[in-house]
Protein backbone atom coordinates (compact mmCIF):
# COMPACT_ATOMS: atom_id res chain seq x y z
CA UNK A 1 0.00 0.00 0.00
CA UNK A 2 2.80 2.41 0.94
CA UNK A 3 4.70 1.72 -2.31
CA UNK A 4 1.55 2.34 -4.37
CA UNK A 5 0.90 5.58 -2.52
CA UNK A 6 4.47 6.68 -3.14
CA UNK A 7 4.16 6.04 -6.88
CA UNK A 8 0.85 7.91 -6.92
CA UNK A 9 2.35 10.99 -5.27
CA UNK A 10 5.42 10.84 -7.51
CA UNK A 11 3.24 10.90 -10.62
CA UNK A 12 1.08 13.63 -9.09
CA UNK A 13 4.18 15.76 -8.53
CA UNK A 14 5.43 15.05 -12.07
CA UNK A 15 2.13 16.21 -13.59
CA UNK A 16 2.25 19.47 -11.64
CA UNK A 17 5.86 20.07 -12.70
CA UNK A 18 5.12 19.46 -16.38
CA UNK A 19 2.25 21.93 -16.21
CA UNK A 20 4.52 24.41 -14.43
CA UNK A 21 7.08 24.23 -17.24
CA UNK A 22 4.68 23.97 -20.18
CA UNK A 23 1.74 26.10 -18.96
CA UNK A 24 -1.02 24.27 -20.88
CA UNK A 25 -1.16 20.57 -21.77
CA UNK A 26 -3.64 17.91 -22.86
CA UNK A 27 -4.00 14.53 -21.19
CA UNK A 28 -2.19 12.97 -24.15
CA UNK A 29 0.67 15.45 -23.74
CA UNK A 30 0.97 14.56 -20.05
CA UNK A 31 0.86 10.85 -20.82
CA UNK A 32 3.78 11.22 -23.23
CA UNK A 33 5.80 13.46 -20.89
CA UNK A 34 5.36 11.19 -17.85
CA UNK A 35 5.61 7.94 -19.84
CA UNK A 36 2.46 6.72 -18.09
CA UNK A 37 -0.78 5.33 -19.48
CA UNK A 38 -3.55 7.72 -20.47
CA UNK A 39 -6.08 6.24 -17.98
CA UNK A 40 -3.58 6.59 -15.11
CA UNK A 41 -2.76 10.19 -16.01
CA UNK A 42 -6.44 10.99 -16.43
CA UNK A 43 -7.11 9.78 -12.89
CA UNK A 44 -4.26 11.88 -11.48
CA UNK A 45 -5.44 15.01 -13.32
CA UNK A 46 -9.00 14.52 -12.13
CA UNK A 47 -7.71 14.30 -8.54
CA UNK A 48 -5.66 17.48 -9.04
CA UNK A 49 -8.72 19.28 -10.42
CA UNK A 50 -10.64 18.13 -7.35
CA UNK A 51 -7.85 19.44 -5.08
CA UNK A 52 -7.78 22.81 -6.84
CA UNK A 53 -4.24 22.53 -8.25
CA UNK A 54 -5.38 22.17 -11.87
CA UNK A 55 -8.21 23.64 -13.93
CA UNK A 56 -9.68 22.88 -17.33
CA UNK A 57 -8.78 25.54 -19.87
CA UNK A 58 -10.72 24.73 -22.99
CA UNK A 59 -10.02 22.84 -26.19
CA UNK A 60 -6.64 22.56 -27.87
CA UNK A 61 -6.21 23.75 -31.49
CA UNK A 62 -7.58 21.33 -34.04
CA UNK A 63 -5.18 18.78 -35.55
CA UNK A 64 -7.79 17.26 -37.83
CA UNK A 65 -9.68 15.14 -35.34
CA UNK A 66 -11.61 15.74 -32.15
CA UNK A 67 -10.12 18.64 -30.21
CA UNK A 68 -8.63 17.60 -26.87
CA UNK A 69 -9.32 19.29 -23.55
CA UNK A 70 -6.39 21.26 -22.11
CA UNK A 71 -5.36 21.77 -18.50
CA UNK A 72 -3.22 24.29 -16.64
CA UNK A 73 -2.29 25.12 -13.08
CA UNK A 74 -4.92 27.02 -11.13
CA UNK A 75 -3.87 30.62 -10.51
CA UNK A 76 -6.26 30.72 -7.57
CA UNK A 77 -4.40 27.94 -5.74
CA UNK A 78 -2.71 29.70 -2.85
CA UNK A 79 0.72 28.06 -2.99
CA UNK A 80 3.83 30.22 -3.17
CA UNK A 81 7.59 29.99 -3.63
CA UNK A 82 10.22 32.16 -1.98
CA UNK A 83 13.11 32.70 -4.42
CA UNK A 84 16.40 34.19 -3.27
CA UNK A 85 19.28 35.39 -5.44
CA UNK A 86 22.57 35.89 -3.61
CA UNK A 87 25.72 37.34 -5.12
CA UNK A 88 28.86 38.56 -3.45
CA UNK A 89 27.40 42.00 -2.70
CA UNK A 90 23.62 41.99 -3.25
CA UNK A 91 20.89 39.63 -2.05
CA UNK A 92 17.42 39.79 -3.63
CA UNK A 93 14.23 37.98 -2.60
CA UNK A 94 10.84 37.63 -4.26
CA UNK A 95 7.71 35.53 -3.77
CA UNK A 96 6.16 33.84 -6.83
CA UNK A 97 2.96 31.91 -7.28
CA UNK A 98 2.94 28.64 -9.24
CA UNK A 99 2.54 30.54 -12.51
CA UNK A 100 5.71 32.57 -11.77
CA UNK A 101 3.69 35.69 -11.17
CA UNK A 102 5.26 37.99 -8.58
CA UNK A 103 3.08 38.03 -5.45
CA UNK A 104 5.22 40.30 -3.30
CA UNK A 105 7.49 42.96 -4.81
CA UNK A 106 11.18 41.98 -4.76
CA UNK A 107 13.38 43.36 -1.98
CA UNK A 108 17.14 43.63 -1.90
CA UNK A 109 19.87 44.17 0.64
CA UNK A 110 23.52 45.04 0.15
CA UNK A 111 25.24 42.12 1.85
CA UNK A 112 28.98 41.52 1.55
CA UNK A 113 29.51 37.77 1.76
CA UNK A 114 33.19 38.29 2.52
CA UNK A 115 32.15 39.59 5.95
CA UNK A 116 31.58 36.20 7.54
CA UNK A 117 30.92 37.70 10.98
CA UNK A 118 27.68 39.43 10.02
CA UNK A 119 26.53 38.11 6.62
CA UNK A 120 24.72 34.99 7.88
CA UNK A 121 22.78 36.78 10.64
CA UNK A 122 21.80 39.64 8.31
CA UNK A 123 20.77 37.21 5.60
CA UNK A 124 18.48 35.21 7.89
CA UNK A 125 16.96 38.37 9.37
CA UNK A 126 16.34 39.82 5.91
CA UNK A 127 14.57 36.73 4.55
CA UNK A 128 12.56 36.18 7.73
CA UNK A 129 11.43 39.80 7.79
CA UNK A 130 10.43 39.76 4.12
CA UNK A 131 8.27 36.65 4.55
CA UNK A 132 6.66 38.05 7.71
CA UNK A 133 5.76 41.32 5.97
CA UNK A 134 4.24 39.44 3.02
CA UNK A 135 1.31 38.29 5.14
CA UNK A 136 1.45 34.85 3.49
CA UNK A 137 0.89 32.00 5.93
CA UNK A 138 3.42 29.25 6.55
CA UNK A 139 1.10 26.59 5.09
CA UNK A 140 0.96 28.40 1.75
CA UNK A 141 4.73 28.46 1.19
CA UNK A 142 6.18 25.43 -0.60
CA UNK A 143 9.77 26.26 0.25
CA UNK A 144 12.70 28.63 -0.21
CA UNK A 145 15.07 28.28 -3.15
CA UNK A 146 18.44 30.01 -2.83
CA UNK A 147 21.03 30.57 -5.53
CA UNK A 148 24.45 31.64 -4.27
CA UNK A 149 28.04 31.90 -5.48
CA UNK A 150 30.76 29.55 -4.38
CA UNK A 151 31.87 25.96 -4.70
CA UNK A 152 28.59 24.25 -3.85
CA UNK A 153 27.52 20.65 -3.64
CA UNK A 154 23.74 21.01 -3.99
CA UNK A 155 23.11 17.36 -3.20
CA UNK A 156 24.98 17.55 0.12
CA UNK A 157 23.79 21.09 0.88
CA UNK A 158 27.31 22.45 1.37
CA UNK A 159 28.91 25.73 0.24
CA UNK A 160 32.68 25.53 0.64
CA UNK A 161 33.21 29.22 -0.19
CA UNK A 162 30.55 31.37 1.53
CA UNK A 163 28.10 30.99 4.41
CA UNK A 164 30.40 28.38 5.89
CA UNK A 165 29.06 26.21 8.69
CA UNK A 166 31.42 24.91 11.37
CA UNK A 167 33.24 21.75 10.22
CA UNK A 168 31.70 22.21 6.74
CA UNK A 169 28.25 21.35 8.07
CA UNK A 170 25.07 21.17 6.06
CA UNK A 171 24.13 24.73 5.06
CA UNK A 172 20.82 23.58 3.59
CA UNK A 173 19.71 22.05 6.89
CA UNK A 174 21.06 24.97 8.89
CA UNK A 175 19.04 27.49 6.86
CA UNK A 176 15.94 25.26 6.95
CA UNK A 177 16.10 25.27 10.75
CA UNK A 178 16.78 29.02 10.94
CA UNK A 179 14.12 30.08 8.42
CA UNK A 180 11.51 27.50 9.49
CA UNK A 181 10.82 26.36 5.91
CA UNK A 182 12.24 23.72 3.57
CA UNK A 183 15.32 25.30 1.97
CA UNK A 184 17.07 24.22 -1.23
CA UNK A 185 20.42 25.69 -2.29
CA UNK A 186 22.44 25.58 -5.49
CA UNK A 187 25.21 27.41 -7.29
CA UNK A 188 24.00 30.65 -8.88
CA UNK A 189 25.35 29.80 -12.33
CA UNK A 190 23.66 26.39 -12.31
CA UNK A 191 20.33 28.02 -11.45
CA UNK A 192 20.73 30.62 -14.20
CA UNK A 193 21.34 27.75 -16.63
CA UNK A 194 18.30 25.92 -15.25
CA UNK A 195 16.12 28.98 -15.85
CA UNK A 196 17.36 29.26 -19.44
CA UNK A 197 16.75 25.54 -19.98
CA UNK A 198 13.19 25.54 -18.67
CA UNK A 199 11.91 28.98 -19.68
CA UNK A 200 14.56 30.88 -21.62
CA UNK A 201 16.94 30.80 -24.56
CA UNK A 202 17.89 27.14 -24.01
CA UNK A 203 14.34 25.76 -23.92
CA UNK A 204 14.02 22.46 -25.84
CA UNK A 205 17.77 22.39 -26.51
CA UNK A 206 20.17 19.62 -25.50
CA UNK A 207 23.64 21.21 -25.30
CA UNK A 208 23.91 24.77 -24.02
CA UNK A 209 26.46 26.79 -22.06
CA UNK A 210 25.21 29.71 -19.96
CA UNK A 211 27.80 32.29 -18.90
CA UNK A 212 27.00 34.09 -15.65
CA UNK A 213 28.61 37.52 -15.98
CA UNK A 214 28.75 39.27 -12.63
CA UNK A 215 31.15 40.05 -9.82
CA UNK A 216 32.85 36.86 -11.02
CA UNK A 217 32.42 34.80 -14.21
CA UNK A 218 30.41 31.63 -13.72
CA UNK A 219 29.26 28.90 -16.06
CA UNK A 220 26.22 26.63 -16.10
CA UNK A 221 26.38 23.69 -18.50
CA UNK A 222 23.42 21.89 -20.03
CA UNK A 223 24.47 18.59 -21.55
CA UNK A 224 21.98 16.23 -23.16
CA UNK A 225 19.12 18.32 -21.78
CA UNK A 226 20.20 18.29 -18.13
CA UNK A 227 22.37 20.43 -15.87
CA UNK A 228 25.87 18.97 -15.83
CA UNK A 229 27.47 19.04 -12.38
CA UNK A 230 30.49 16.78 -12.78
CA UNK A 231 31.69 13.93 -10.59
CA UNK A 232 31.71 15.86 -7.29
CA UNK A 233 29.04 18.43 -8.15
CA UNK A 234 31.46 21.31 -8.74
CA UNK A 235 31.55 21.57 -12.54
CA UNK A 236 31.42 25.04 -14.09
CA UNK A 237 34.26 26.93 -12.39
CA UNK A 238 34.88 28.81 -15.62
CA UNK A 239 36.36 31.89 -13.94
CA UNK A 240 39.34 29.89 -12.70
CA UNK A 241 40.58 28.77 -16.11
CA UNK A 242 44.17 30.14 -16.28
CA UNK A 243 43.82 32.56 -19.20
CA UNK A 244 45.01 35.83 -17.65
CA UNK A 245 48.35 37.18 -18.81
CA UNK A 246 48.81 38.96 -15.48
CA UNK A 247 50.32 37.60 -12.31
CA UNK A 248 47.46 38.78 -10.12
CA UNK A 249 46.39 36.58 -7.24
CA UNK A 250 42.81 35.30 -7.59
CA UNK A 251 40.37 34.89 -4.71
CA UNK A 252 40.84 31.13 -5.07
CA UNK A 253 44.52 31.51 -4.13
CA UNK A 254 45.87 30.75 -7.60
CA UNK A 255 47.36 33.09 -10.22
CA UNK A 256 46.34 33.72 -13.82
CA UNK A 257 42.62 32.98 -13.45
CA UNK A 258 40.22 34.45 -16.01
CA UNK A 259 38.37 36.20 -13.17
CA UNK A 260 41.26 38.54 -12.30
CA UNK A 261 40.81 40.33 -15.64
CA UNK A 262 37.09 39.94 -16.30
CA UNK A 263 34.99 40.26 -13.12
CA UNK A 264 32.96 43.44 -12.66
CA UNK A 265 34.93 44.24 -9.50
CA UNK A 266 38.17 44.21 -11.49
CA UNK A 267 36.69 46.25 -14.34
CA UNK A 268 35.57 48.93 -11.90
CA UNK A 269 39.05 49.16 -10.40
CA UNK A 270 40.56 49.47 -13.88
CA UNK A 271 38.10 52.26 -14.73
CA UNK A 272 38.99 54.14 -11.55
CA UNK A 273 42.70 53.82 -12.34
CA UNK A 274 42.15 55.15 -15.87
CA UNK A 275 40.14 58.10 -14.55
CA UNK A 276 42.86 58.85 -11.99
CA UNK A 277 45.37 58.87 -14.86
CA UNK A 278 43.37 61.58 -16.63
CA UNK A 279 40.96 59.71 -18.90
CA UNK A 280 37.63 61.53 -19.22
CA UNK A 281 34.54 59.43 -18.50
CA UNK A 282 30.98 59.79 -17.28
CA UNK A 283 31.94 57.19 -14.68
CA UNK A 284 33.80 59.84 -12.68
CA UNK A 285 30.47 61.39 -11.67
CA UNK A 286 28.56 58.12 -11.46
CA UNK A 287 31.03 56.66 -8.97
CA UNK A 288 30.19 59.54 -6.58
CA UNK A 289 26.61 58.24 -6.31
CA UNK A 290 26.54 55.61 -3.58
CA UNK A 291 22.88 54.71 -4.12
CA UNK A 292 24.17 52.01 -6.46
CA UNK A 293 27.27 49.84 -6.36
CA UNK A 294 30.16 50.90 -8.62
CA UNK A 295 29.67 47.77 -10.73
CA UNK A 296 26.07 48.75 -11.42
CA UNK A 297 27.18 52.24 -12.48
CA UNK A 298 29.81 50.67 -14.73
CA UNK A 299 27.23 48.57 -16.58
CA UNK A 300 24.90 51.55 -16.96
CA UNK A 301 27.73 53.63 -18.43
CA UNK A 302 28.72 50.87 -20.83
CA UNK A 303 25.13 50.38 -21.94
CA UNK A 304 24.86 54.15 -22.54
CA UNK A 305 27.98 54.12 -24.69
CA UNK A 306 30.61 55.65 -22.38
CA UNK A 307 33.87 55.11 -24.33
CA UNK A 308 35.99 54.12 -21.32
CA UNK A 309 33.42 51.63 -19.98
CA UNK A 310 32.84 50.12 -23.43
CA UNK A 311 36.59 49.76 -24.04
CA UNK A 312 37.24 48.05 -20.70
CA UNK A 313 34.22 45.80 -21.08
CA UNK A 314 35.25 44.82 -24.61
CA UNK A 315 38.73 43.77 -23.43
CA UNK A 316 37.18 41.56 -20.78
CA UNK A 317 34.67 40.10 -23.24
CA UNK A 318 37.47 39.14 -25.63
CA UNK A 319 39.14 37.12 -22.84
CA UNK A 320 35.80 35.48 -21.99
CA UNK A 321 35.42 34.59 -25.67
CA UNK A 322 38.88 33.04 -25.65
CA UNK A 323 37.84 30.84 -22.73
CA UNK A 324 34.60 29.92 -24.46
CA UNK A 325 36.56 28.89 -27.55
CA UNK A 326 38.27 26.21 -25.47
CA UNK A 327 34.92 24.97 -24.17
CA UNK A 328 33.43 24.93 -27.67
CA UNK A 329 36.24 22.61 -28.75
CA UNK A 330 35.49 20.28 -25.84
CA UNK A 331 31.68 20.38 -25.63
CA UNK A 332 30.49 21.49 -29.10
CA UNK A 333 27.41 23.30 -27.75
CA UNK A 334 24.43 24.35 -29.81
CA UNK A 335 24.08 27.64 -27.97
CA UNK A 336 25.97 29.97 -25.63
CA UNK A 337 23.80 32.28 -23.53
CA UNK A 338 25.23 35.41 -21.91
CA UNK A 339 23.36 35.78 -18.62
CA UNK A 340 23.60 37.18 -15.12
CA UNK A 341 23.97 40.78 -14.04
CA UNK A 342 26.32 41.63 -16.90
CA UNK A 343 23.76 40.56 -19.49
CA UNK A 344 22.19 44.01 -19.11
CA UNK A 345 25.11 45.15 -21.28
CA UNK A 346 24.99 41.97 -23.34
CA UNK A 347 25.13 43.50 -26.80
CA UNK A 348 28.49 45.05 -26.00
CA UNK A 349 29.81 41.62 -25.03
CA UNK A 350 28.63 39.99 -28.23
CA UNK A 351 31.07 41.44 -30.77
CA UNK A 352 34.36 40.89 -28.85
CA UNK A 353 33.27 37.40 -27.73
CA UNK A 354 32.44 36.50 -31.32
CA UNK A 355 35.75 38.04 -32.42
CA UNK A 356 37.66 35.79 -30.00
CA UNK A 357 35.73 32.71 -31.07
CA UNK A 358 36.42 33.48 -34.72
CA UNK A 359 40.13 33.88 -33.93
CA UNK A 360 40.67 30.90 -31.65
CA UNK A 361 37.99 28.36 -32.56
CA UNK A 362 37.92 25.85 -35.42
CA UNK A 363 35.40 27.32 -37.91
CA UNK A 364 33.50 24.07 -38.34
CA UNK A 365 32.69 24.15 -34.60
CA UNK A 366 32.26 27.91 -34.26
CA UNK A 367 29.81 28.06 -37.15
CA UNK A 368 27.50 25.62 -35.40
CA UNK A 369 27.39 27.51 -32.08
CA UNK A 370 24.94 30.38 -31.71
CA UNK A 371 25.48 33.15 -29.15
CA UNK A 372 22.55 35.00 -27.58
CA UNK A 373 21.87 37.34 -24.66
CA UNK A 374 19.48 36.24 -21.93
CA UNK A 375 16.16 38.07 -21.95
CA UNK A 376 15.94 37.61 -18.19
CA UNK A 377 19.43 38.93 -17.32
CA UNK A 378 19.86 39.08 -13.52
CA UNK A 379 16.25 37.96 -12.92
CA UNK A 380 17.08 34.49 -14.23
CA UNK A 381 18.70 33.46 -10.95
CA UNK A 382 15.46 34.20 -9.07
CA UNK A 383 13.53 32.14 -11.59
CA UNK A 384 16.08 29.34 -11.25
CA UNK A 385 15.69 29.45 -7.48
CA UNK A 386 11.92 29.04 -7.89
CA UNK A 387 12.48 26.08 -10.21
CA UNK A 388 14.74 24.56 -7.53
CA UNK A 389 11.79 24.51 -5.12
CA UNK A 390 9.40 23.08 -7.71
CA UNK A 391 11.89 20.33 -8.54
CA UNK A 392 12.32 19.28 -4.92
CA UNK A 393 9.14 19.99 -2.97
CA UNK A 394 6.13 17.73 -2.51
CA UNK A 395 2.70 18.99 -3.56
CA UNK A 396 0.24 17.79 -0.98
Amino acid sequence: MTATLTKYHRLRNDVIRHLYYNKMLTLTDLSKLTHKSLPLVTGIVNDLVQDGYVVEHGLAPSTGGRRALTFLLNKEKQKFIVAVSVDQLITTVVIYDMLNNIQVEPAKIYLNLADEQTSMALFISFITGYIAKSGISEEQILGIGIGMPGVINAKLGVNHTFFKIKNEGNLKNYLSDALKFPVYIDNDSSLIALAELKFGEGRNMKDVMVVNIGWGIGLGMIINGDIFRGHSGYAGEFSHIPLSQSNKLCSCGKRGCLEVDTSLLVLVERAKAEIAAGISSRLEQLFLDDSKLPGEHFLIAARDGDPLAVSILSDAAFLIGKGLSTLIHILNPELIVLGGRGATAGKIFMAPIQHAINEFCIPRLADHTKISVSASAERSELLGAAILVVENCQFN
